[in-house]
């Protein structure tokens, strides 16, 4: 077995990452490393006085960065032509009325706004700052030696405030790194609970992982346990070059390409629209698996149970929908252990479309659905992109085919549970709605996290239950335009946050537990940045944070591997000599014994075929290029190379290195 040296895995990093080592860096008198914060707009800094590196250096390295930006866009222009341009084009086309050519610069103009988002969308200020971390060799001996194979380390605190036990919450935090530290967020964060002084690995999940300047930033999810009014400190380990892909195990099953997806838990599965990303339908995971479903014809198309957005135009002329899309105007999904998300949006359609085309309102719906847990939430966001008249407006729309409950019920402001029918004078202060079955406990609650507004009024928070829909079933919608108003103003923002719940519902319990549950969800832990205190003596860990192969104890060298992967090249850039490493193109390397997997993705759809780069061309002038299996294969030790590839998550510019970055003078 192939030793690695502890002492060369930081350069192996380095190596990684393409990268000169830890630019603007001081050491404390522990030998912290730490570097000053270069001022990166989207990224602060919070919760820890920290030493600044030499003021000299820093300014040089930031007008070192600037220069080489210039040049680098220089360069770029020669490749691509600009938002401007295409809208220049775009206006003369128009003029013209030469509509193919509108068209086709349209989805021009698509391309680049797609990359510009993936280049500078601002995922807002990280919980944890990039130069907030400390270095595994300083923790207790126990720590380090569990934690062997990892070079840093951030700490995160979770405070419990509201008095309630939590059992593997769902925990969301923004966390930004120093690139040079870490060649892939994905497969090198671990995240670990100090519990009576010991360490204990939780599940995670890293996603929206982008670049920004000198800087790393991701968000990370992970599950975390609370008695009531504790404060638990977490360790989130990264820096490890010989990291692969954590294979984290839950009930959370996912089928289905796109956003048509097929979902499934513990609790229940549901059911995508294929066509619309609409939640079509679901299935209760109890002892006769009750549907819920919407049957019919829709008003065309295809039916489901959530309905919601939409808004009926001016003089009652028409209701415009998103359940009317043919697919999905844009959507972004994230696939892992701990939640799935699909978000779409887009402009609603028109019965008629596209003869109108009204663009006056966008809409953003996000679904997440989590492993372990008997609901799933909705986000929503309705923005007024003009000012514009209508009749209604509608945020929460849900029909169920059938009679499978028998009595309904809501809350009111207080968060109280109430059952039966809503009185007139609570119609407009609900906070949750729902059906239940007497019998049989099955129930359907939708429970209001957060309704407002920006730029508008208060709204309406209505939706009272109905039993019988047009004969068709039980019914809610929720209309937050309040009576009276006609007329929505640019630039309101109609927000929401909803959870459906699925749990088992009776009239004894049923009350107490939902009115628990929102309690618990309105009232989520609370994440802090710290310091390590290590209070009293660090004891050993049961097992080791690594997996086999993760702590230089590969039996073939992952070093000599990714070496091997850069002899690998793109040969569609004919000068640019870029290997799919610099591309960043390679999401996982394995080792078992004798057998590597290598784990690839292709930058787009328009290039499916990754066997391309196992198979394929090897010629690349000026250089000689190897193939996947040529490459690996010479490897010593390499009996077995298997290739596979995915599309998740989908390749951007945020995957390249630093070397890529320069190649293609991006």
């Amino acid at each position: 077995m192939k030793k690695i040296n502890p002492a060369k895995s930081e350069s192996m990093l380095q190596e990684a990452t393409s990268a000169r080592p830890y630019p603007n860096e001081t050491r404390d008198s522990e030998g912290m490393k730490r570097r000053k914060f270069l001022g990166m707009g989207l990224l602060g800094v919070a919760g820890l006085s920290l030493p600044l590196a030499n003021t000299a250096k820093a300014n040089t390295a930031v007008e070192n960065f600037v220069a080489e930006s210039v040049s680098i866009s220089e360069s770029v222009s020669s490749q691509s032509d600009s938002f401007e341009d295409k809208m220049k084009m775009l206006q003369k086309a128009w003029d013209k009325k030469d509509y193919r050519l509108a068209r086709a610069l349209t989805n021009s103009l698509r391309i680049s706004e797609i990359q510009a988002q993936a280049d500078h969308e601002d995922l807002g200020t990280p919980l944890v700052g990039a130069n907030q971390f400390g270095t595994v060799a300083s923790l207790p001996s126990a720590w380090k030696n569990w934690a062997k194979g990892w070079l840093y380390y951030k700490v995160v605190n979770l405070e419990e405030k509201a008095g309630i036990q939590r059992k593997a919450e769902p925990v969301e935090v923004l966390l930004s790194f120093q690139a040079t530290q870490a060649a892939s967020l994905a497969r090198e964060v671990r995240v670990a609970e100090i519990k009576d002084g010991a360490l204990t690995e939780v599940i995670s999940q890293v996603f929206s992982e982008i670049r920004r300047g000198a800087e790393k930033i991701c968000k990370l999810l992970f599950l975390a346990d609370n008695q009531g009014k504790e404060k638990r400190t977490y360790l989130i380990f990264y820096g490890n070059p010989d990291a692969e892909l954590p294979n984290y195990q839950s009930d959370l099953k996912v089928t289905g390409e796109g956003y048509g997806l097929d979902i499934e838990n513990e609790y229940f599965t549901a059911y995508l629209s294929k066509q619309t990303g609409q939640l079509a339908r679901l299935i209760l995971k109890r002892e006769h698996g009750l549907e819920v479903y919407s049957g019919g014809q829709g008003h065309g198309e295809p039916a489901g149970i959530d309905w919601a957005h939409d808004y009926v135009t001016e003089d009652n002329f028409q209701k415009v929908r998103i359940s009317l899309w043919e697919e999905c105007p844009d959507f972004e999904v994230v696939r892992g252990p701990i939640c799935t998300i699909i978000r779409r949006w887009g402009v609603p359609y028109s019965p008629v479309h596209p003869i109108f085309s009204p663009a006056r309102m966008n809409m953003d719906i996000e679904y997440r659905f989590y492993a372990g847990l008997p609901y799933f939430h909705k986000f929503g966001h309705m923005s007024a992109l003009k000012t514009f008249d209508m009749v209604y407006v509608r945020d929460d729309e849900w029909v169920i085919t059938g009679q499978s409950f028998t009595d309904m019920l809501w809350m009111n402001s207080e968060g109280e549970v109430q059952l039966g029918p809503v009185p007139e004078e609570s119609a407009e202060k609900l906070w949750g709605v729902g059906f239940f079955n007497k019998d049989t406990k099955d129930s359907f609650i939708g429970l209001f996290l957060d309704h407002h507004t920006d730029g508008f009024q208060e709204p309406s928070h209505n939706g009272s239950p109905n039993f019988y829909y047009k004969w068709h079933g039980q019914f809610w919608q929720r209309m937050p335009v309040p009576k009276g108003v006609k007329t929505i103003p640019e630039g309101a923002v109609f927000h929401q946050k909803n959870a459906y719940v699925t749990l088992p519902f009776d009239t004894k319990d049923g009350p107490a537990k939902i009115e628990g549950l929102r309690k618990e969800l309105m009232n989520p832990l609370h994440g802090s940045a710290s310091s390590l205190q290590v209070n009293g003596l660090a004891k050993e860990s049961p097992g080791r944070l690594a997996r086999l192969a993760e702590a230089q104890d590969s039996p073939i060298s992952k070093e000599l591997i990714w070496k091997a992967l850069r002899d690998v090249k793109d040969p569609q850039f004919y000068k640019s000599d870029t290997s799919i490493v610099d591309l960043g193109l390679v999401y996982d390397v394995t080792v078992r014994g004798s057998v590597v997997k290598v784990l690839i993705a292709m930058p787009h759809r328009g290039r499916p075929l990754g066997t391309y780069f196992a198979y394929g061309s090897n010629v690349v002038h000026p250089t000689t290029s190897k193939n996947i299996l040529t490459a690996v294969y010479e490897v010593p030790g390499v009996k077995k190379v298997i290739m596979e590839q995915t599309w998740y998550p989908g390749w951007s510019s945020n995957m390249l290195t630093d070397d890529g970055r320069k190649k293609l003078g991006i």
